[in-house]
């Protein structure tokens, strides 16, 4: 681990990285990549947990921002401007911060997790909250790079999804080889179009010999590339996803058809028994990181992968993000007086 100096440095060849240009990173990229026990007994496959959650900031967006914020701060860039459901703006907050420029975030009212938010804050960015939801935030956003000296950080940014494809790398070097199932998480729609642009770049250069099928799971409540149509109103407990109208769309439903998978959504109440599930392997990811979980579940179930294949679940953000759901679904302590045999006596000894 110390000898690793981020995406940018490990994989430059493949980020369109002048040679000179400054670096600003984190140390982002090289997240564990976790054998799951219970999922592979409960499916039949070989299934592993990619864990996002651990990159600087707590989620898959840091691969993205330092690329991003790179590229931004190399064309002279002073400010970089995101609409957010939160881990976009604490990603942004903190590259900037460190780049040393202004961050502007657009987050719709009273729906960002506050530890997302905290991140934000924290990192001094200026946050903007709009009496809307995220997709007439993110309209917002888009207006105010030509007309003022900014540079939207969105996934409609390049930059970001070149960052991004190198998550695809990771899991093939891991494994040796490519997946056979990708399942991910899809909001905004951009991280499953960047997976399946890094897989066939080492499928086309020879560094693999096959392509995974590419399976993206939204949130029943906020499913629009299921449905077919935008959701004004997205619902669900998995704030990270809960988008009605992805920018990302079109390459989303590409890269599902081009591999031979699909988007399809799981319901919140089978998020949070994926959210506890894999809880009790040791990783605590946020809920929208259990959307996946879930689906890969619903797939084993409707016989859509083959026993004895291996299958990597992307989790793309820590637990803290936002433990309301943790704390609130969980025994609650139990106090006694500061006694040895009290303690005992509570422990059932």
């Amino acid at each position: 681990m110390g000898s690793w100096k981020g995406i940018i440095e490990h994989y430059r060849s493949r980020l369109e990285m002048d040679d000179d240009s400054p670096v600003v990173s984190l140390g982002e990229g090289n997240t564990p990549m976790i054998f799951s026990e219970r999922l592979s007994e409960r499916t039949g496959l070989e299934v592993y947990l990619k864990f996002e959650g651990m990159n600087p900031t707590g989620s898959f967006k840091d691969r993205g921002m330092t690329v991003a914020i790179t590229k931004a701060v190399a064309r002279g860039a002073k400010a970089v401007v995101c609409a957010s459901t939160g881990n976009t703006s604490a990603s942004a907050a903190a590259y900037s911060a460190k780049a040393g420029i202004l961050c502007v975030v657009l987050i719709p009212a009273g729906n960002v997790a506050s530890g997302k938010l905290a991140q934000a804050l924290v990192h001094g960015a200026k946050v903007v909250e709009v009496r809307g939801n995220f997709d007439q935030a993110f309209e917002i956003t888009l207006k105010l790079e030509g007309p003022y000296p900014i540079v939207v950080v969105n996934s409609t940014n390049p930059h970001r999804l070149l960052g991004q494809k190198t998550g695809a790398f990771e899991v093939c070097d891991g494994l040796g080889r490519a997946p056979d199932y990708h399942i991910i998480p899809v909001g905004n729609a951009g991280n499953i179009t960047s997976y399946w642009r890094g897989y066939r770049e080492y499928h086309a250069d020879g560094v693999t010999q096959n392509l995974p099928q590419m399976f993206g799971f939204q949130a029943a409540g906020a499913a629009p590339i299921v449905l077919g149509h935008p959701v004004d109103q997205p619902k669900t407990i998995a704030t990270a996803i809960r988008i009605g109208h992805p920018a990302s769309w079109d390459n989303a439903l590409a890269a599902a058809k081009d591999s031979g998978g699909e988007i399809r959504a799981v319901t919140d109440k089978k998020i949070l028994e994926a959210y506890r599930l894999i809880a009790s392997e040791g990783i605590f990811a946020e809920l929208a990181s259990s959307a996946p979980v879930a689906g890969l579940l619903q797939l084993a179930a409707d016989g859509r992968v083959a026993k004895g294949k291996t299958a990597v679940c992307i989790c793309t953000g820590h637990g803290l993000k936002d433990p309301s759901w943790a704390i609130s679904g969980a025994p609650k302590p139990v106090q006694v007086d500061a006694q040895m045999d009290v303690v005992a006596q509570a422990l059932g000894f």
